[in-house]
């Protein structure tokens, strides 16, 4: 679900649920910028090329299988976006964040490039899988201010990698267990910027469809403020296999 909140003119992030031809699902979420109108391009030529890829996928059967696949496929979307930058000028600069996730029946692998973030709820709580490539995440991690100071700090939007901005790009990979009842929550810096881990949790604990959590998640942040694009996906693990919604 994706919402263009109360003051950007135009929504920048996309994101998705996808099925390969075994039936197993990539969820991604990205965020564009640079340019005019250029993240949007950027976030959409991601997402596109990354769904084009999975479709044609090859059964995943290990954890190794899937973060080979995620860094192989996100280097080649990455110098598609790279070259497609260097031949168009009104895209020049533009670059997108990444948090795509591969959910077989028992891991989920996660890559992420940028602040877009995953977070898994489950029976020992609400945790964020993944690290923020950001500059006010570095100056947290090395002790320089704390994570209070980095909620208001000026350089907050300031990224440290992107997705298409350099000719090749680093990426994290992880994996982790991913069981019946559990939940994954990949979402922008819309979200995460402007609803505390508390209130995600209160929402995510509830009975509500995914859609409607999702629905919920996305009016609390514009109460906040609103002042980013809001992308969020659910994914929750059912009865031996993962049910996403996607609207």
């Amino acid at each position: 679900m994706t919402d263009q909140g109360r003051i950007r003119q135009h929504n920048e992030d996309n994101g998705g649920i996808f099925s390969n031809q075994y039936g197993q699902r990539l969820a991604i979420v990205a965020d564009g910028m640079g340019g005019h109108r250029a993240g949007d391009v950027a976030s959409e030529m991601a997402l596109l090329n990354m769904q084009a890829l999975w479709e044609k996928a090859d059964k995943i059967e290990t954890a190794e299988q899937a973060e080979v696949w995620l860094m192989t496929s996100i280097q080649n979307v990455n110098k598609i976006l790279f070259d497609h930058a260097k031949t168009h000028t009104e895209c020049e600069g533009m670059g997108t964040t990444i948090v795509a996730v591969i959910c077989t029946d028992h891991f989920a692998t996660i890559a992420n490039i940028g602040d877009s973030r995953c977070y898994l709820y489950n029976e020992d709580g609400f945790k964020q899988v993944t690290e923020d490539h950001s500059l006010v995440n570095e100056l947290v991690r090395s002790g320089q201010i704390t994570k209070e100071d980095a909620e208001h700090h000026p350089r907050k939007n300031v990224l440290l990698r992107a997705l298409g901005t350099e000719q090749s790009v680093d990426m994290d990979i992880k994996t982790i267990i991913f069981e019946e009842g559990d939940l994954l929550l990949l979402c922008s810096d819309g979200l995460s910027n402007k609803v505390a881990d508390a209130n995600m949790v209160e929402v995510l604990k509830t009975d509500l469809l995914l859609n409607e959590k999702a629905s919920i998640l996305i009016k609390l942040a514009n109460e906040n403020g609103g002042d980013d694009n809001i992308t969020i996906v659910i994914i929750e693990f059912v009865d031996g296999q993962q049910a996403g919604d996607n609207l």
